[in-house]
């Protein structure tokens, strides 16, 4: 099995499958394929142990099917393509070891990914578009394409070492880093400093991995678009943005 990543800014995954070999993905992943490549999809896909398995995983921001994409008689192709600005970044995972990464991080991998709910936490009415904040747990033995947003910064931490991060802005990080929601101390930082409430707090040892691009920063900052107030212009760049949000939030 081969990969590329083809392009910068809105890179995507190109897939070269020999015969007999897949890769697997959450529903709706799919860009572009061959004629040769065959589509299974399921609840069973990526470790979910069956139809509960595949609710606790969609409870973590991935979706409630999986789909199996196998090169049949003829070697093929299958790509996927990012939804905003942002890198792909291929990873090894191996047996003990696990990774967890933004809910809508996960691209695809190879057979033998476990994708599961690492971590959940309400932020309160209206912050993540109120649906608190979601982290998936990857593990399992495969390689895996993992969608950060923006550009992606790296710290490695050594044990002790604290890194305090507003929680959007989390792509991904090692098993041995621990990871908890924090609140910014203060009335007055709380109400006026427009940081936000809640900071998440990574303690090392271990790597972290962060994106400069959370989508709701991209649907803040394009939100004033949206609002039809009357002219042709308005309509125009309501209904591309709207269209751009309406993709976002599949």
């Amino acid at each position: 099995m081969n990969h590329k990543i083809i392009g910068t800014t809105m890179p995507v995954l190109e897939m070269q499958l020999e015969p007999g070999e897949s890769i697997i993905s959450e529903a709706g992943e799919l860009s572009w394929m061959t004629a040769s490549i065959n589509l299974t999809t399921s609840t069973t896909a990526g470790g979910s142990g069956g139809l509960f398995g595949a609710f606790k995983r969609m409870a973590s921001g991935g979706t409630l099917f999986m789909t199996e994409y196998r090169a049949e008689g003829q070697s093929g192709m299958v790509a996927f393509a990012t939804k905003v600005p942002g890198e792909i970044m291929p990873i090894e995972v191996r047996p003990g070891q696990f990774y967890m990464i933004h809910r809508h991080g996960f691209l695809c991998a190879t057979p033998g990914v476990e994708l599961t709910i690492g971590f959940q936490q309400s932020l309160g009415a209206g912050i993540f578009g109120g649906e608190g904040f979601r982290l998936q747990k990857l593990s399992g033995s495969c390689t895996a394409w993992i969608e950060l947003d923006g550009e992606v910064v790296t710290y490695d931490l050594s044990a002790g070492e604290a890194l305090r991060v507003h929680p959007g802005h989390v792509g991904m990080f090692d098993s041995t880093v621990s990871f908890e929601i924090t609140r910014i101390k203060g009335i007055k930082n709380m109400l006026f400093g427009q940081d936000g409430i809640f900071l998440a707090a990574l303690t090392g040892p271990g790597r972290v991995w962060l994106q400069s691009l959370p989508l709701p920063n991209l649907a803040h900052a394009i939100s004033p678009y949206i609002a039809v107030t009357g002219g042709e212009e308005a309509v125009g760049v309501g209904a591309v943005a709207g269209g751009i949000l309406r993709g976002l939030s599949k």
